[in-house]
Formats: structure tokens, C-alpha cells, sequence
């Protein structure tokens, strides 16, 4: 069964408090569409930061009950599509991003999305690579705000959430209450400028509910490799958890001992920085999935 949901449908925090505003069963797809970063406020390079509402950043589409998820269960995120807007908008200045002590005043760039490319400049023309920043189920017990990662994902501002990847992330709440926005045409490791090309977006996803697993969350497969995902207030303890959340994940459902798990990661693995914006940092450990899969990693979904 295939579900639509609109853009009249928006939360600004992941809440175990939010009502569900559908309910789809195990395996069913959903349709979803979504503004940009900033409610879609933002049409001209000329306008005004202070016309903007701040209290509407970083919106989410949902939630999503999800029938038969359970506190405990895991919920494998199919990202089936993404369907960008024809125009992105790009901002940064004072306060904002790596540079925001050096800049002087605020600079919103309108990015025309044409033929698969993101007309930059009159000179450059980037390749689109579709993402999903904001993208998450509710906590378990506390709201927090679709602009902050975190172990139920959240704006975690990770580029390897895009077309064909398998978002896994931790059942807290009955139904899992999931929701996303914040979509990118492209975005950098890092976000350096505090936003990619943030643009609207229409978002085809499937879901699955796993039991019995006992995986590091939130964790992310594809085709190519397996990676964990981690945010922490400092991006040293970011880099620290995501390293050990993958030893483990391999200790404890690979059965490979601790020692070899880790000679693995520092010959074979990569450790990359997601984002350094947002209230907490966010990085991800990526690991060829063949390696695991030697070891007897089977995934199916």
C-alpha cells in the first residue's frame, strides 16, 4: 500500500508527544513531501533574515505510526526516491556555520536546480546528490527539536541518506512516530557554510520493522558499505562513538573478537565528519559491507 502526506503536515521537534497523522503497516511505502530548511520563507537573494521566522527551521513531514513497531524493534528505512524542487537557496553570515565570527553580513544565494546539475555561478555547475538531513523517530521520553541529531537520528546532515540506502534507526515509542525533511540538493562532509543546497523536496520511502536485533543506532547500509552514525557535543566524541558502536556491532553480531574488529576499522574503514553546524556534531564510521558480510552480516531489506 502506497500513502501520501503533504506538506500541512510539519513538526519542528521529535516527540513521543506528536500524534500521528497516519498509520501505515510493516512493508508499506510512503509518498512524502517537504519544504526546505526554512519553511520555503526564503524566494529572493535580496530579502531580509529579519523577515524570517526562526521559530519554523528544520520542519519534518509527519509522524508516521507505523503498525507492529515496538519499543525495542529496529526500523529499516528503504529510501526508494527523491524528487527535488527546480530552485535551492543557500544562506550563511554572522553567528552562522565555520565562518560566522568572520562574516560580516548575512548572504542568501537562490540555486537553480537544472538537467541534474545546481547552477552555483555563472561559471559553476554542480552535480546534484540528493540527501536527507533531517530524518528520524520520536525519543523515547523527551522532545527534541528536528534541528539537533541524536541517537533517534534527527538532523544528522549525513550525505549517505540519499536514493537506495537503508536508514536504520531505533524503535522508542509504539508506532516509532517517524518523520523527515531538511532535503539537499548537494551538501559537502561537514556543512561548513551551516546549510547544503537546501531545497523542497518529494520523498518516496518504505518501511520495515526488524525484531530481535540488537544493532548500534542509528546505522546506515547500501550497497557498498555499513556505517555508523553518531552526535555528540563535541565532534572528538563523536568520532569516538561511531568507532566503537561499529567494533561492537561487529563484536556482537559478527562474533569477531575486539582486537582483529579494530586492526579491520583502521585498515579498511573510513572515519568521516557529517556535519560540525548543528547543536551536537555528527560523524559516521563506514565500512566496506563485503567485510561484514565475510563474517556473516546478512541484511535482506
Amino acid at each position: 500500500m502506497t500513502t501520501m502526506l503533504s506538506t500541512e503536515h510539519l513538526i519542528y521537534a521529535m516527540s513521543p508527544n506528536n500524534a500521528p497523522v497516519t498509520h501505515v503497516e510493516d512493508g508499506d511505502t510512503v509518498i512524502i513531501q517537504t519544504c526546505d530548511c526554512f519553511e520555503n520563507q526564503i524566494t529572493s537573494e535580496d530579502q531580509d533574515f529579519v523577515t524570517l521566522d526562526w521559530e519554523r527551521i528544520n520542519p519534518a513531514t509527519g509522524p508516521i505510526y507505523i503498525n507492529g513497531a515496538e519499543p525495542g524493534d529496529l526500523l529499516v528505512v528503504h529510501i526508494q526516491k527523491i524528487d527535488l524542487a527546480k530552485q535551492g537557496v543557500m544562506t550563511t553570515g554572522p553567528n552562522l556555520g565555520v565562518l560566522g565570527d568572520e562574516l560580516n553580513q548575512n548572504a542568501i544565494r537562490m540555486v537553480p536546480i537544472q538537467n541534474g546539475k545546481a547552477i552555483f555561478s555563472d561559471t559553476i555547475e554542480l552535480p546534484i546528490h540528493p540527501m536527507i538531513g533531517v530524518i528520524g523517530t520520536a525519543p523515547a521520553v523527551d522532545s527534541i527539536p528536528c534541528g539537533t541529531p541524536g541517537n533517534h537520528g534527527g538532523n544528522m546532515d549525513c550525505k549517505r541518506i540519499t536514493e537506495g540506502a537503508r536508514l536504520i534507526l531505533p524503535v522508542n515509542v509504539p508506532g516509532a512516530l517517524f518523520a523527515l525533511g531538511d532535503l539537499h540538493a548537494a551538501m559537502g562532509d561537514g556543512e561548513v557554510a551551516v546549510c547544503g543546497i537546501e531545497i523542497a523536496a518529494t520523498v518516496q520511502v518504505q518501511f520495515h520493522v526488524q525484531k530481535g536485533k540488537n544493532w548500534p543506532t542509528p546505522m546506515l547500509v547500501n550497497d557498498d558499505q555499513i556505517m555508523t552514525i553518531a552526535s555528540e557535543e563535541l565532534l572528538d566524541d563523536a568520532t569516538t562513538r561511531a568507532v566503537k558502536n561499529m567494533v561492537h556491532f561487529l563484536e556482537e553480531t559478527c562474533g569477531v573478537d575486539k582486537a582483529e574488529a579494530t586492526f579491520l576499522l583502521s585498515a579498511a574503514g573510513d572515519l568521516r565528519v557529517c556535519q560540525v553546524v548543528d547543536p551536537l556534531k555528527t560523524a559516521r564510521f563506514e565500512l566496506p559491507r563485503w567485510i561484514a558480510e565475510q563474517y556473516g552480516f546478512t541484511f535482506t531489506y
